[in-house]
């Protein structure tokens, strides 16, 4: 969310993430919640210009943190048109959108659209005529008869301007030169030069969309290319064309930002450690990459879940999340990532769980793959389902409300918004570290009740002091500290904060798994009892009796997975 967490607001959550411990504490908490909202309401909008502060993306006036957490919303396909116009109007989507929590759009879109005459003149209707999609133009007519004569790129700007109506940020993104399915290899859009991919059109087509959205509030950024690729693809070009891309971009529409993917599908930015990319708007300037389970054997993770959570994620560390730390860190923006949403694939779930945990830990900004539940026109097959799409086939319906409530942590809108969101979101904070326990499996994180500890949607998250290095896990504002009682036994805070049962290990090579001994001398870890949800401790699902990962598991130990994730109180 935009202007989130002024110094008033930053202040109000602070207070209200102290736990509940009586009647009075309630009440003036729920006097802060109402200030929380007045604030909100008095500052939220979607007209700031974006800048960038080391590895932040702030508001270019105020220097507060804007965190993206968007979904994609393609329409670079055939009919150039964005999808699902067929099938709901425009304003409903943008509404469905901003309910679901996201704050912004990558809106795709083909270099075609402004640099051919054949596209650049052509209606709504007529470019429907021209693939013979006679179901989803009379649907067009139906639910957005407004569009139907109007030319492509200016049903594009319509739906920006719906976006805009709900306060969603737009990221325009230039995913291919020819309207079409992406990606492959050989299919003529992946490097410069390609068949259908001249640079020379590409710098004339980036241009024009820079004017277009001149002094438009709601298109705060454009990404140059979405998964460069094939078997042209080098380094050397690279650099000369991502440089004449980002300059003129930035040229024509100096208040963008310009974000720029890298090589082999947008999974390499490593060659960046030794040649940064030489640009004179460094404030202005985010690099992204994606990040799918695609190429991973399925059979990993669902037998060396643990491990191989923490291969892959040691893989996109060094291939792209390294821009986020070192000497001259950098925003990146994981601009892609998603799970078929029908749940009929274990290995996804799983991956999507790594993923989360972190995205908790990093804070980064992020758009979910994807929006749209079905296709216009896709590969030849017209009205095609959309499995990783958030909305079902129909477009009325999430298509799993899991997933909604999995993301929530992440996303940080005020009214689903925790600690970590509000002091990490001013880069400035100098207050010492505190922890939020998060569960990925869950989306939720950890809050104290009267009696118990329960995982909740992520405004109540408890806070802790933790060193994780085998010590106390110390409830903030107490005196007292996380308890292991015993197997499958809900945990407790104890004042004997010295017990073994107190002091607490990460273990695991996922990192995930958080261990103390019972009075028997037992290793168990926490988990969350889903059917309460409770967390208790039980005997570490995956680990042997040296807390070492097993060769092989056919349990799923993501239950027992939580993350410390770092907040500044």
């Amino acid at each position: 969310m935009k202007g989130e967490c002024t110094p008033a607001l930053r202040f109000s959550l602070r207070y209200y993430f102290v736990p509940i411990f009586n009647m009075s504490h309630l009440k003036n908490k729920l006097l802060d919640i109402a200030l929380v909202f007045l604030v909100y309401f008095a500052t939220h909008s979607h007209s700031e210009v974006l800048s960038t502060r080391s590895r932040w993306i702030v508001d270019a006036k105020s220097g507060q943190r804007v965190k993206l957490a968007c979904v994609n919303w393609p329409g670079h396909l055939h009919a150039m048109i964005p999808e699902g116009l067929q099938k709901k109007p425009a304003k409903d989507i943008a509404a469905s959108v901003a309910s679901m929590g996201f704050n912004c759009v990558r809106l795709t879109w083909a270099t075609y659209m402004f640099t051919k005459d054949s596209s650049v003149n052509l209606t709504a209707a007529q470019s429907l005529d021209r693939w013979n999609l006679t179901a989803a133009k009379a649907g067009v007519a139906a639910n957005n008869p407004q569009l139907l004569d109007l030319d492509v790129v200016d049903v594009q700007k319509a739906v920006i301007d719906e976006l805009g109506a709900q306060n969603v940020m737009v990221v325009l993104d230039n995913h291919v030169s020819l309207p079409k399915w992406c990606c492959d290899n050989d299919d003529g859009n992946g490097f410069f030069g390609d068949k259908y991919f001249d640079p020379k059109e590409w710098v004339q087509g980036l241009t024009m969309v820079a004017k277009r959205y001149k002094g438009n509030p709601t298109v705060v950024a454009m990404s140059l290319r979405n998964e460069l690729r094939g078997p042209r693809q080098n380094e050397n070009n690279w650099y000369q064309y991502i440089q004449e891309g980002a300059a003129a971009v930035h040229g024509e529409n100096p208040d963008l930002l310009v974000i720029v993917s890298g090589l082999i599908f947008d999974t390499n930015l490593s060659f960046l450690r030794n040649r940064p990319l030489a640009s004179n708007f460094n404030k202005k300037l985010v690099y992204e990459a994606h990040w799918y389970p695609f190429n991973d054997p399925p059979a990993k993770w669902l037998y060396q879940t643990n491990e191989f959570c923490a291969n892959t994620t040691s893989w996109f560390t060094s291939q792209s999340g390294f821009l986020l730390s070192g000497k001259n860190p950098v925003p990146l923006f994981l601009s892609e990532f998603g799970k078929d949403q029908s749940d009929a694939k274990e290995d996804q779930n799983r991956y999507f769980s790594c993923l989360l945990a972190y995205l908790a830990e990093t804070d980064i900004d992020w758009s979910l793959w994807t929006l749209q539940g079905s296709y216009m026109l896709r590969e030849g097959q017209i009205d095609e389902e959309e499995t990783f799409g958030m909305l079902d086939f129909s477009w009325d319906h999430l298509r799993n409300p899991t997933v909604r409530k999995m993301l929530q942590f992440t996303q940080r809108r005020i009214k689903t918004s925790n600690l970590v969101s509000c002091n990490n979101a001013d880069p400035r904070s100098k207050h010492p570290t505190s922890y939020v326990m998060y569960h990925p499996q869950s989306g939720r994180c950890v809050e104290a009740g009267n009696e118990n500890f329960t995982a909740t949607s992520s405004q109540n998250c408890s806070r802790w002091r933790y060193s994780k290095n085998g010590n106390r896990i110390k409830l903030l504002g107490t005196s007292g500290c996380l308890t292991a009682v015993g197997d499958g036994l809900p945990v407790v805070v104890s004042n004997h904060c010295s017990s073994q049962k107190s002091k607490w290990r990460i273990v695991s090579s996922s990192k995930l798994h958080v261990a103390a001994k019972d009075d028997q001398g037992r290793d168990l870890c926490l988990e969350l009892n889903s059917s309460n949800p409770t967390l208790v401790t039980k005997k570490c699902l995956c680990l042997g009796d040296d807390l070492k990962d097993v060769p092989s598991c056919e349990e799923n130990p993501q239950r027992q997975w939580f993350k410390f994730v770092p907040t500044r109180a």
